[in-house]
């Protein structure tokens, strides 16, 4: 159902065109119920990664953000997102469509927008630009990077995983193999080997770049994940979009623990039936990162250059639903206070 939706014709009001917004796969948000909606004049374009709002995961953390901006800020909005084996220049007229149609910031999601997001920006100096996960040196200066320390959250994910291993044998899942998503696999690794010196970690990518399919193909997380099971490993982290969801799926029936990402992923709707074998997930604040953005923005005082979201400030953090790391908590917050207050410096790549 979702998927129909994205594919039907929107209309739109102002100057973005429906053919336009068609072609760039965007949809309208402009809408809002809330009194003050458009009041701040404000139009933000959101340009998600592939999978898009509904992914449980990435997108639809970023996506929260945009919610809270349109409800609280009073903000209009609209949404596209990247599709699956979309070429560079695919990226480009997104964006470039955004522009014409007067959508001033425009919001990048994922850094597979980076070479994209460069060229637009640099075309178009009066527009802002905000790029998630992307801390490029070469952005022009109308380009804000908004990053994470995924590192230290996934440490924290390590430490759970370790903790909760009966066999004391662990798996990680990347959805493309990238330097993005090795940091989670650095972080993860690094923290369980901190509880449990000598254990066994699985680890597997899906695709690698320029295949970026890995972040968007649950039948592939979940091949993924029973490969792990089959070797033996019995909590399983999934830094891989909406793949991961696969990959619950598979932790879930083996009666296994798996560790969601980015999202909250016990508390999504439609992870709900496999909520009582997901012991936790290293939550990546987008939608934070998203609000601030467009709340500074708002006020006139635009952040800019480079913000990053990390452990200290609460960027990353892991999630309690349902309460299966109560019992390590202790060890959870040690672990914590050790990253904040810089005595434990935690790896960005293996080895």
């Amino acid at each position: 159902m979702r998927r129909s939706m994205k594919l039907a014709a929107v209309v739109l009001t102002g100057s973005l065109g429906m053919a336009s917004l068609a072609a760039c796969g965007a949809k309208s948000n402009e809408t809002n119920s809330s009194p003050a909606a458009g009041a701040s004049g404000i139009k933000v374009g959101m340009a998600y990664d592939i999978g898009g709002r509904g992914d449980q995961s990435f997108n639809d953390s970023a996506a929260r953000g945009l919610d809270k901006a349109k409800s609280d800020l009073g903000v209009q909005a609209t949404e596209a997102e990247a599709k699956t084996g979309e070429a560079e220049a695919d990226k480009e007229t997104r964006l470039k469509t955004l522009v014409t149609g007067g959508y001033n910031p425009i919001i990048a999601v994922g850094f597979v927008y980076q070479a994209a997001v460069e060229k637009v920006a640099k075309d178009n100096p009066n527009v802002k630009f905000a790029i998630i996960d992307s801390g490029s040196t070469t952005q022009p200066v109308n380009v804000t990077s908004l990053t994470f320390s995924e590192q230290e959250g996934s440490y924290l994910a390590g430490v759970a995983a370790a903790s909760k291993s009966q066999a004391k044998h662990i798996g990680f899942i990347g959805g493309v193999q990238s330097e993005l998503i090795k940091k989670f696999e650095a972080g993860y690794a690094a923290g369980a080997k901190s509880v449990t010196p000598d254990i066994k970690i699985e680890t597997t990518y899906l695709t690698t770049p320029p295949d970026f399919s890995g972040f968007n193909d649950p039948g592939k997380g979940k091949d993924a994940a029973q490969g792990q099971i089959d070797k033996g490993a019995d909590v399983i982290y999934s830094a891989a979009g909406s793949s991961g969801n696969g990959a619950i799926e598979a932790v879930f029936n083996a009666k296994k623990w798996a560790i969601g990402v980015d999202s909250d992923q016990a508390a999504q709707p439609a992870l709900a039936k496999y909520k009582e074998r997901i012991l936790t997930s290293m939550v990546k604040n987008v939608d934070t990162a998203v609000f601030s953005y467009v709340d500074s923005i708002k006020k006139g005082t635009p952040i800019t250059g480079a913000k990053n979201f990390d452990l200290k400030e609460k960027g990353v953090s892991l999630a309690t639903t349902g309460g299966y790391i109560s019992d390590i908590q202790a060890k959870l917050d040690a672990a914590t206070t050790a990253i904040t207050s810089g005595a434990t410096k935690i790896p960005t790549t293996i080895g």
